[in-house]
């Protein structure tokens, strides 16, 4: 589902933040729960990195404090699996014409 777009996509926080680093990406697409470092402490490090880098994550067990606690950190939407393809993109979109 790129919609004409040409993601990266990564397994390995540490390689995406060190690519956040370099590329300075639009917007970053973060799991919440992921290995090595969950998605808030990956969201955190993007900010730091790349503070214009516009953050959605998304998870797989929604969970009303880290939904809150992501979205006052900056995300700019949250979504739980499995999700709406078309409310997705707009996010994505949304985020794109923010920067």
């Amino acid at each position: 589902m790129s919609a004409g777009w040409h993601p990266e996509q990564f397994s390995d926080p540490d390689a995406f933040l060190n690519y956040v680093k370099l590329h300075r990406p639009p917007v970053a697409i973060i799991d919440v729960w992921m290995p090595l470092m969950n998605g808030l402490e990956v969201q955190s490090r993007v900010r730091e990195l790349s503070p214009s880098t516009r953050v959605i994550m998304f998870t797989g067990k929604d969970d009303p404090l880290v939904r809150s606690t992501s979205l006052k950190a900056g995300a700019s939407a949250f979504f739980t699996k499995p999700f709406d393809d078309e409310e997705f993109l707009t996010a994505v979109r949304l985020a794109l014409s923010a920067m």
